[in-house]
């Protein structure tokens, strides 16, 4: 990579330019989602498995690492509910000695995807496959609270659906009561707050009234437990594990990337502060991951809704996610021992709604309603995302979406028999014309192949290839075997109309090799049809 390139991917003074004008927006806004990412940050910690310390470690170092380094204006990082779907299964099988060393190898995995220009592989990713996964990592979400909002024993099993119905079976009274009230209570505030004041931190207001209430009724739930006052000192892990860790690295690194550029290109969408860079972005996160990493804290991703929040309340620049983190941090210095009393039961009820938020039913509604093909991806990836593996889901959404677009263009693509031009002469009935049409490749070539040799009673095929707009190199072959066919049958071939983005290929595959002579390839259909006229005309002296 050039100097040039690299200076790109790093921060410059002009991450800044617009901070004289926008300053007090940046404020308020880093204000207000720091204010919505702090329950957030301990419930994805606590759901992770990873610890609320972990969390909130997370969002303060990861938040302002990303927001110097990223690529967004307006992206805030953090703890994020799809990133807590991934690590909570490999926190249960590695346990949590591991997660300093993948939260380093995901973050190199991801940095280097940035260095080697590799962020704008997102746009490849269909929107039904986007959509499917979101809602199963909401329902997955939404699962992994069963325990925590009923104060049972998490279920053994690493699939979220049975792993609650195995944590319902030990549940008892009276703490499955209270836990279920305290969960009723967010719930009940923070759908309130959404209606009446939709800016208002809901959230926020549910966890200090839910707080308050176990406090003052000493009731028999679950609190988060003690939290240090301060950041822990940084550490580097134990490499002696990272090659057994480097699959679940991998699946980490793949969804920090992929929510990630998401989420910056939903901010790009929804605000004017400019355009994001993918490429740095990954590089930011990277970092993000690495620093967060070192701190005891877990991977990161950028968040949508907080990103979303940050600009409904004014964010223009970085300076917003580099305040959310500083709140956040001073949350962690000033009251800590505070923090330490916040019921589980009420986290988890601020993930369920949160989950429940994730995907709105009109997009439902949109993407059943396109076409078919759509319905059928977003259903696979969705319900593959619950039952499987989010990794999995998505690469297998990927292939079903890859199939009904070639099945599609295959569909798109023709072998049409014509009538000769001009006046109908002696013999034409010998002589077939084809015209190729739209894409020849490996889903639409033995459809063709079939149609044309299957031909009697013919001496000359003329084949039209300047209406073909996709030719590779099964399709380039087929055509081929298909004139060496008719060919050994004594059926002269002649081929008009090569693209010259298509001639190389030709040659290479052997199309102008098949042949007979180099004189039955024409640019001009009718100086081809009267070749083939002429081959009648011989053929019957």
């Amino acid at each position: 990579m050039t100097q040039r390139g690299l200076r790109g991917l790093l921060p410059s003074r002009a991450d800044y330019s617009a901070l004289p004008r926008t300053w007090r927006g940046d404020l308020l806004a880093g204000i207000t989602v720091g204010i919505v990412a702090l329950p957030l940050a301990l419930a994805f910690g606590v759901s992770s498995g990873a610890g609320a310390e972990s969390g909130l470690v997370t969002a303060i170092i990861a938040g302002i690492v990303a927001a110097v380094f990223g690529g967004s204006n307006v992206q805030v990082s953090g703890p994020t509910g799809a990133m807590v779907v991934v690590l909570a299964p490999i926190m249960a099988a590695q346990g949590t000695g591991a997660l300093a060393l993948i939260c380093l190898l995901a973050g190199v995995l991801v940095l280097l995807a940035g260095v080697l220009r590799l962020g704008r592989t997102i746009s490849y990713i269909p929107w039904p496959v986007i959509e499917g996964f979101t809602l199963g990592i909401a329902v997955i979400i939404f699962l992994q609270q069963v325990p925590t909002a009923t104060g049972t024993t998490p279920g053994e099993s690493t699939n979220a659906a049975v792993a609650a119905v195995q944590s319902l079976l030990t549940a008892s009274w009276p703490k499955l009561g209270w836990s279920l009230l305290l969960v009723g209570i967010v719930v009940a505030i923070m759908l309130v707050s959404l209606t009446l004041a939709p800016k208002f931190p809901g959230s926020l207001l549910a966890i200090v009234v839910t707080g308050l209430l176990a406090a003052l009724l000493g009731l028999p739930v679950d609190a988060i437990g003690e939290l240090p006052a301060g950041l822990p000192a940084p550490t580097l892990p134990d490499f002696s594990h990272a090659g057994s860790l480097l699959a679940p690295a991998l699946a980490v690194a793949a969804l920090a990337a992929i929510e990630s550029l998401l989420a910056a290109r939903v901010a790009a969408s929804i605000s004017d502060t400019g355009p994001y860079d993918a490429d740095r972005e990954l590089v930011g996160q990277g970092l993000a991951s690495i620093a967060a990493g070192l701190f005891g804290g877990m991977p990161a991703t950028g968040a949508i809704a907080r990103t979303a929040v940050s600009i409904r309340a004014g964010a223009r620049t970085r300076l917003a996610a580099v305040v959310h983190g500083l709140l956040l941090l001073a949350v962690v210095l000033v009251g800590a021992s505070v923090v330490s009393h916040i019921p589980l039961a009420a986290l988890a009820g601020v993930l369920m709604v949160t989950s429940c938020r994730m995907i709105a039913p009109s997009t439902v509604r949109a993407v059943m309603g396109s076409t078919r093909a759509d319905a059928v991806v977003f259903v696979i990836t969705a319900i593959v995302t619950v039952s499987v593996d989010l990794i999995y889901a998505v690469l297998i959404g990927l292939l079903a979406a890859g199939f009904f677009a070639l099945r599609q263009l295959a569909k798109a693509s023709g072998v049409h028999r014509e009538e000769l031009p001009g006046a109908a002469q002696p013999g034409d009935e010998r002589i077939a014309l084809f015209r190729l049409e739209g894409a020849l490749f490996f889903g639409a070539a033995e459809r063709m192949l079939e149609r044309v040799t299957a031909l009697r009673d013919i001496e000359v095929v003329l084949i039209r290839m300047s209406q073909l707009q996709i030719l590779d190199a099964t399709g380039a072959q087929v055509i081929t075997d298909m004139i060496v066919s008719l060919e050994r049958r004594g059926i002269t071939v002649l081929v008009k109309g090569i693209q010259p983005r298509h001639l190389k290929l030709a040659e290479r595959v052997g199309v102008l090799r098949s042949l007979r002579h180099q004189n039955h390839l024409f640019d001009d259909l009718g100086a081809a049809v009267a070749h083939a006229r002429s081959h009648v005309a011989r053929a019957s002296a």
